[in-house]
C-alpha cells in the first residue's frame, strides 16, 4: 500500500491484464472509471479523492483498455467506448461484484453510463462527472475549444502532457511533477501510444457506422436510465473542456438527476476540489 492509503491490484479480466487502484475495506463498492486523455489511469485519475471516499466505500479505479494506465495496450478496441465498457463488464465480473455504484469522469462516465444501461439490475446508483462525451450523445453540440485541442494535440512530449493536464486542471498545484511523470510515463510505454490512436479509431468507426452509431444516440435512453437508477451529475464551475452552458444543457435534458456545481473546479473535478466532491459522493452513496 503507498502512503497515499492507495493500493495497487491486478485482475485478469476476460485475459486482458488489468491494473487498478484500491482504496477502503468495508462498506458499498464503488467502481471509479477515469477519463480519456492520455496517460490517464485509475490513480492519475481518480488519485486524490480515492482515499477520502475510501473511509466509507470500497472503491475501485481500474485503468481502462485503449493504453491507459499499466492495463495490457495490445487489448483489442474496435469498438472504441464500447469496447472500454465491455471491459469495464469484464473487470467487475473478474471481481465477482455483484451490486455496485459507478462513477465516472469524462469517457469515464459515458462508459459507465453505458454499462448502466446495459446492466440496470447491477448498478445502485450512478455518478457523473463532466462528460462531454455523454453531453454529445444526449445531442448537445460544443464548438472546439483551446481545452479540447491541448487534449487532442498530446504528441508524446512531457510538455505536450503538461498541457494536456493544465487543460483539464484548474488548481496548478494539483499538477505535480508527479503526476506529470506518471501520465507521461503510462502513455509513452511500450505500446501505449499505438492503444490510444486504436481506441480513437474505434471511437470514429463506432460514429460513422449506421447500426453502431445508434448505440451512442441517447435521448431516449438516458433520461430513462435517471429515472430508474439514482444519478448524481457533478460539474465544475470553471470548466474549460465541457463547458458550464454544455452542463446546464445536460441538466435541462435529464430532469431527473441530481445536478451539482462544484465552484472553481475544472473538467477533473474530483482532482480540483476532492475533499467538496469526496462529500457529496458520500451523502449521495449514503442517502
Amino acid at each position: 500500500m503507498s502512503d497515499t492509503g492507495i493500493r495497487s491490484r491486478w485482475v485478469l479480466a476476460n485475459g486482458v491484464r488489468t491494473h487498478y487502484s484500491e482504496a477502503g475495506d468495508d462498506g458499498k463498492t464503488l467502481v471509479a472509471l477515469h477519463g480519456g486523455g492520455a496517460g490517464s489511469s485509475g490513480a492519475s485519475g481518480m488519485g486524490l479523492v480515492l482515499p477520502l471516499l475510501g473511509r466509507d466505500f470500497r472503491v475501485l479505479a481500474p485503468d481502462s483498455i485503449g493504453g491507459f494506465g499499466l492495463t495490457d495496450p495490445s487489448a483489442p478496441t474496435p469498438y472504441g467506448l464500447i469496447s472500454r465498457t465491455a471491459h469495464t463488464a469484464d473487470f467487475v465480473d473478474a471481481l465477482c461484484l455483484d451490486k455496485f455504484s459507478l462513477l465516472g469522469n469524462s469517457q469515464g462516465a459515458w462508459s459507465g453510463a453505458y454499462y448502466a444501461m446495459l446492466h440496470p439490475d447491477r448498478v445502485e446508483k450512478l455518478i457523473i462527472v463532466s462528460s462531454l462525451t455523454i453531453a454529445t450523445s444526449m445531442g448537445i453540440k460544443q464548438e472546439p475549444n483551446e481545452a479540447m485541442r491541448a487534449l487532442m494535440g498530446y504528441d508524446g512530449t512531457r510538455d505536450a502532457m503538461k498541457r494536456l493536464l493544465e487543460a483539464l486542471i484548474i488548481d496548478k498545484s494539483r499538477i505535480t511533477d508527479k503526476l506529470i511523470d506518471d501520465r507521461q510515463q503510462a502513455a509513452t510505454r511500450p505500446g501505449a501510444f499505438e492503444a490510444f490512436r486504436r481506441m480513437a479509431e474505434g471511437i470514429e468507426f463506432v460514429r460513422s457506422d449506421p447500426v453502431l452509431r445508434l448505440q451512442t444516440q441517447w435521448q431516449e435512453a438516458l433520461p430513462a436510465l435517471t429515472r430508474r437508477i439514482p444519478t448524481l451529475i457533478l460539474w465544475g464551475t470553471a470548466d474549460t473542456f465541457a463547458l458550464p452552458a454544455t452542463g446546464r444543457a445536460l441538466a435541462e435534458m435529464l430532469p431527473d438527476a441530481r445536478f451539482e456545481w462544484v465552484e472553481g473546479a475544472g473538467h477533473q473535478v474530483q482532482t480540483d476540489a476532492p475533499d467538496r466532491t469526496a462529500a457529496i459522493i458520500r451523502e449521495f452513496l449514503n442517502g
